[in-house]
């Protein structure tokens, strides 16, 4: 999967970097590009703590300057929670990632300063625009990793089809209407013989109040044949 490109400047411990690389993956990015990591490059620490996103810290890329790690980019954005006295547009990890959508992949990417002091102005200087995170006014501190996956994620999401909401079936799947019909027959059939349903003028509208209640139930095919065996086995002990 493609995506922008990560620019971390000054990036401090390898741990960190291994952490980013970690989010990255998570959203499916692997384009990681390093400025002057202060300890130094290649770093097994990074590898550990990428929890087994090793490939992207092997395929990252070393640079000496910012100007050098972007010279191929033609949009770049700054994450930054600072004002800044210069004047430039300023969007959000949403706005960014539909521009990005909207624009296109390749070429673009996103620069995080170092975990001590973020990023310099000089480095905001070279971005087309500013991306900040919207959170709490008074506490805004975010480490590496947060800040790259809040990013990551919003582009992420927008190329995603997930549902918002879904039900997790392993090892069956939703029943079909032969099986709740099924079901439906089965259990009237064994609340009349229990005398449940004596009055036949109200049958119908408990017919269908029971129908309608295991209808909104979103039963699997393991459900309904566990409830068949339930029915079973009460009007079997009731017979004998």
């Amino acid at each position: 999967m493609s995506g922008p490109a990560v620019i971390l400047v000054d990036p401090q411990l390898g741990e960190n970097i291994g952490m980013v690389a970690r989010a990255m993956l998570n959203c499916g990015l692997t384009d990681l590009r390093l400025v002057r990591p202060r300890d130094g490059w290649p770093n097994e620490k990074a590898v550990s703590a990428s929890s087994g996103a090793d490939m992207v810290v092997y395929r990252a890329k070393l640079f000496d300057t910012t100007s050098e790690a972007i010279a191929d980019l033609n949009r770049v954005y700054a994450a930054t929670a600072r004002d800044r006295d210069m004047t430039k547009a300023v969007v959000t990890p949403a706005g960014a990632a539909s521009e990005i959508r909207a624009h296109g992949t390749a070429g673009t990417g996103v620069i995080f300063g170092g975990e001590a002091k973020g990023l310099k102005n000089d480095d905001v200087a070279l971005a087309d625009k500013i991306l900040t995170v919207p959170l709490n006014p008074d506490f805004k501190s975010l480490n590496l990793a947060q800040s790259v996956l809040l990013v990551a994620y919003e582009w992420f999401k927008l190329g995603d089809d997930t549902p918002d909401s879904h039900t997790m079936t392993p090892g069956t799947r939703p029943a079909n209407k032969e099986e709740l019909l099924g079901l439906f027959e089965h259990l009237e059939g064994a609340l009349d013989d229990s005398g449940f349903m004596h009055v036949r003028e109200k049958r119908p509208i408990m017919v269908r109040n029971l129908r309608n209640m295991l209808q909104r139930a979103g039963l699997t095919e393991q459900e309904v044949r566990t409830l068949r065996g339930v029915i079973k086995s009460l009007t079997y002990r009731r017979e004998t």
